[in-house]
């Protein structure tokens, strides 16, 4: 039965949304020791080196863009443990670090892996970067049994303004990206309305939240230069501005 035909199944408001640590403990961890899952809600299996992307089953589809699968892990080599991750037209290219998943028990243990990998068209290093991202999860625990490489796998596609669009493979390992220039100064500017403080540090009017602007992007906001502080005369308990505002001394 297809993921989708089983949450058709469930009332109004149920959705098929696992959490990392469900799709190790309770899908991966069950299909490593051969036991039964759930009647009629077991994961198919999908040998990833013949399928693209886009010819994924739809028996693993759940949304529009969303697959979930088990998949076997293919070794690049025979006594090696890299992972063949090559297609007929492209591959999958592993981003990041990879994440703990952690049980949800007070002990708070380590339960598995998350890996994330996008998907390449061409050949390494010059394939094109696609939408396509895939959530590989694998066991990781000390105390479990020796096991095959069985991983789940979660696919999805991502629309068109989520990420930084089509870009050429490197070669090396992907990293974050962020809005802004490391190269440039950038100047913020007060808004009119805003008088500055007179004070003898002068100031610095900085929106965090405008565009362009990150805290870990690689450059600093430059100050706007001090303003001096206004002349100003001691008439009983109050303080009166610049002479020439009141007729004196014109």
């Amino acid at each position: 039965m297809a993921l989708k035909e089983i949450e058709s199944t469930l009332p109004p408001g149920f959705r098929f949304f696992p959490s990392d640590e469900e799709l190790i403990c309770h899908y991966l961890q069950k299909k490593v020791a051969n036991e039964q899952i759930a009647k009629g809600s077991t994961l198919v299996e999908v040998d990833l080196h013949a399928r693209e992307p886009w010819e994924l089953p739809e028996v693993a589809k759940l949304t529009a863009s969303e697959w979930y699968f088990f998949s076997f892990k293919d070794r690049k080599y025979a006594t090696g443990s890299r992972t063949n991750r090559a297609t007929k037209t492209g591959y999958w290219k592993a981003t990041g670090k990879d994440r703990e998943v952690r049980g949800s028990s007070s002990s708070r243990a380590v339960v598995g892996m998350r890996k994330t990998l996008v998907f390449y068209q061409g050949r390494a290093p010059h394939g094109v970067k696609t939408g396509w991202v895939m959530h590989e999860f694998r066991l990781d625990s000390p105390h479990s049994p020796p096991r095959e490489d069985w991983v789940l796998c979660r696919v999805f596609q991502k629309k068109k303004g989520d990420g930084d669009g089509c870009a050429q493979d490197s070669g090396g390992a992907s990293s974050p990206t962020f809005t802004g220039s490391t190269s440039s100064s950038t100047h913020l500017q007060a808004p009119d309305h805003h008088h500055p403080a007179a004070t003898a540090g002068g100031y610095c009017n900085i929106d965090l939240h405008a565009p362009g602007y990150s805290g870990t992007a690689g450059f600093t906001p430059t100050a706007i230069p001090a303003q001096p502080a206004a002349s100003q005369y001691q008439y009983g308990g109050a303080a009166l501005g610049f002479p020439e505002d009141y007729g004196f001394g014109a």
